[in-house]
């Protein structure tokens, strides 16, 4: 096998003539921004970053911005782009650059991985943009670039093969130009040596793979032990009176936590009786609408949504649980609220039903009803 000096100067060679030139987040220096598109990039392809970086940096351009706004106007920014712990970080790490840093984004490695929600890789890759500073990276895309690359084969969830992935990367990296040799890396993961079909007459390091040498790339890097992912099942109660929506704020932690969503109730328990407990509110009819499937990394969620009608007002002597928080919001006001992107979905759809209705379009409304409404329980 050829040096990693020579690793590093091939694949250098190849980011400048045929890598991403053209990002929002590239040609800049300031850690805050590359902050950003490193933790918006966790898990979540380019294309569907871009226009989320772009608002988020026109609202919150920089540290200081981000820090003074609410955890609702972080989330409602972040939604649809999933995974929505890293917009509870971003939103801590921020405050915390506030008040540890003075509100000077740091861009050295020790000082980024005390941050919240910023681990060894997201930690490098930022010091490596903003500062130079030589430090491997370990993303989803380079791990399979150095697995390929070393013959790296195991669970790559196991500590002994991500050992052996950060010894490898780490003996890679170049003496100069360490800019270019990290997007490289990202790059030559994301665009060349994809997950299957890789480009191999084209990589710039095909020559000593060991993937290739051994007949090996539709094995490696290879596949982390799953259990078949478990369903869980529930009902979202849709409830709409005087052009506003009931919606409840879910807990920090867990699923969509911090966001606005639909109260819930359990698939088998009587929704009348479940929105009256929960909200305080005497329901006098339901609909079943069309359910849907969402899925998580770990579990697949079973959605029925119930479109409930109310007579509205609370129900003599109730009292919200501890920690519930109700709000009724206009539905003109959804679009920046910040809920979860199934939800903001089911609420679409039935605006866009109701504005058939109002517009008395009878042979479009006929279609609509019979994929949304299922079932009518007077």
């Amino acid at each position: 096998m050829k040096s990693p000096v020579s690793f590093a100067a091939r694949v250098n060679r190849w980011q400048r003539r045929f890598g991403r030139h053209d990002l929002p987040w590239q040609a800049t220096r300031d850690p805050y921004r590359i902050w950003l598109s490193e933790v918006m990039l966790q898990q979540t392809q380019v294309a569907v970053v871009i226009p989320y970086y772009e608002r988020f940096v026109a609202r919150f351009p920089d540290v200081k911005s981000l820090a003074a706004a609410s955890e609702d106007d972080v989330l409602a920014l972040w939604s649809g782009l999933g995974y929505y712990s890293r917009a509870r970080n971003l939103h801590r790490a921020a405050r915390e650059v506030m008040r540890a840093h003075a509100g000077v984004f740091p861009r050295d490695f020790a000082s980024l991985e005390t941050l919240p929600g910023i681990g060894e890789s997201t930690a490098g890759a930022i010091a490596a943009f903003a500062a130079g500073e030589r430090r491997a990276i370990l993303d989803g895309n380079v791990k399979r670039v150095i697995a390929r690359h070393a013959g790296i084969g195991g669970d790559p969830a196991k500590p002994a093969v991500i050992a052996a992935l950060w010894k490898e990367a780490a003996a890679r990296l170049p003496r100069r130009g360490i800019e270019v040799y990290t997007q490289a890396m990202m790059d030559l993961g994301a665009t060349v040596c994809v997950r299957t079909r890789p480009l191999c007459h084209t990589c710039p390091v095909a020559g000593d793979c060991v993937a290739r040498r051994e007949n090996r790339i539709a094995e490696l890097p290879g596949r982390r032990a799953r259990a078949p992912k478990p369903r869980r099942a529930i009902a979202m109660l849709v409830v709409i009176s005087r052009g506003e929506v009931l919606l409840e704020k879910r807990a920090s932690s867990g699923i969509w936590g911090g966001l606005w969503s639909l109260p819930e109730a359990g698939v088998d328990e009587d929704p009348k009786r479940a929105l009256r407990k929960r909200c305080g509110l005497v329901a006098s009819g339901v609909e079943k609408l069309a359910p849907f499937e969402h899925t998580f990394t770990h579990f697949t969620l079973e959605v029925l949504p119930l479109r409930v009608m109310i007579r509205r007002g609370p129900a003599p002597g109730w009292k919200p649980a501890r920690g519930s928080m109700l709000t009724w919001m206009p539905l003109s006001e959804l679009g920046g609220a910040a809920l979860p992107a199934p939800v903001r979905k089911l609420l679409d759809q039935l605006l866009r039903l109701q504005e058939l209705v109002q517009h008395r379009e009878p042979h479009r409304r006929v279609g609509e009803l019979e994929q949304l409404l299922l079932d009518v329980d007077p």
